[in-house]
């Protein structure tokens, strides 16, 4: 037998009355193209629901969805969408549509155990706080919602005007595409960078990171913005890290002019454009000295850097400990 298993994660698809159906479509249609862009790691779906059938936020029905499960394996993500106040359409009835959100939060309350990652996305965050969720937990949810979010988790720690959080196996996104914005953050975890990136690419929207959390990846440095032109040239740089980025080519792709563009990286990225691309490169050397047995000086140049001397500099400025820590026994 040749090759090694795909590793399987199961996401469990919770579809509450009146759901926001971009809250399902957009995170899985990124979990789609992950599984299409890598062999690596296999994203298997389950969607489940109070009912076989519901109407969503578009008026549209979904139906064949499955029973709430008794259980949820270890390592899998339950993901809650929002749903939407006033939906296209008339509501139906309003009794059983409270009595399935009841339903959802008992349910959320027994299965939601250490080892299973829950995922809110939008409001979706309420029935979790609603099941108790949420408490001495870091979280956020969509801005309508944050008020009522604090008072059904006084615990929480919410924070507004973020795009998503992670708090350990509690990760809550804001409105609606910034639950994108959260899976496009797992896959970068779960299956690399790269596969992020490219899927990113195919849906025509940007990696951007959450707020400033230590733990995220170093690729999303920087990302946490809305400008379309700083986010072309990160897209750039972040392709092929160990290239040389003159400003003048960056402002090209970024299609602004390179004054323009070293003012926009300062005042949406927060750092200069030779930083940015420095990071990059230091981030492109830290997963080759981790994944392989390169000497320095190779990993240098293939980084983009002029020679070991070079990266050690640029390391220090990001890094307590030397990059030969990376490589040290115990």
């Amino acid at each position: 037998m040749g090759g090694t298993a795909r590793r399987e994660i199961e996401v469990v698809v919770v579809a509450p009355p009146r759901a926001l159906l971009l809250d399902i479509a957009g995170p899985m249609e990124v979990l789609r193209k992950a599984n299409l862009t890598q062999t690596a790691v296999r994203f298997v779906p389950r969607y489940v629901g109070a009912a076989a059938r519901l109407s969503t936020s578009i008026g549209l029905d979904v139906a064949g969805l499955a029973p709430l499960p008794d259980r949820v394996a270890a390592g899998a993500f339950v993901l809650v969408s929002g749903s939407a106040d006033e939906p296209m359409g008339e509501r139906r009835d309003a009794a059983g549509e409270a009595r399935q959100e009841a339903e959802i939060v008992d349910w959320l309350a027994r299965v939601v155990r250490p080892g299973v990652r829950l995922m809110t996305i939008c409001s979706g965050a309420l029935l979790a706080a609603r099941a108790g969720l949420f408490e001495d937990v870091e979280c956020t949810t969509h801005h309508a919602c944050v008020e009522a979010l604090r008072r059904l988790a006084p615990g929480a720690r919410v924070r507004d005007n973020r795009l998503f959080v992670e708090d350990g196996e509690r990760l809550s996104s804001a409105g609606i595409t910034a639950g994108i914005d959260l899976m496009l953050h797992v896959v970068a975890q779960e299956a690399g960078h790269a596969t992020a990136l490219a899927v990113a690419r195919y849906l025509v929207v940007y990696l951007r990171r959450a707020g400033a959390d230590p733990q995220l990846s170093p690729w999303l440095e920087g990302r946490n913005h809305m400008h379309p032109a700083v986010h072309r040239a990160q897209d750039a740089v972040a392709a092929d890290p160990a290239r040389a980025w003159p400003l003048a080519e960056l402002a090209r792709v970024a299609g602004a002019s390179p004054r323009n563009l070293s003012r926009l990286f300062s005042e949406h990225a927060g750092m200069g454009v030779a930083d940015y691309a420095n990071r990059m490169r230091v981030a492109l050397a830290r997963e080759m000295i981790a994944g392989s047995r390169l000497d320095m000086e190779h990993v240098a140049e293939r980084a983009g850097f002029a020679s070991a001397r070079q990266l050690r500099r640029a390391w220090g400025r990001l890094h307590e400990t030397p990059p030969s820590a990376l490589r040290r026994p115990g």
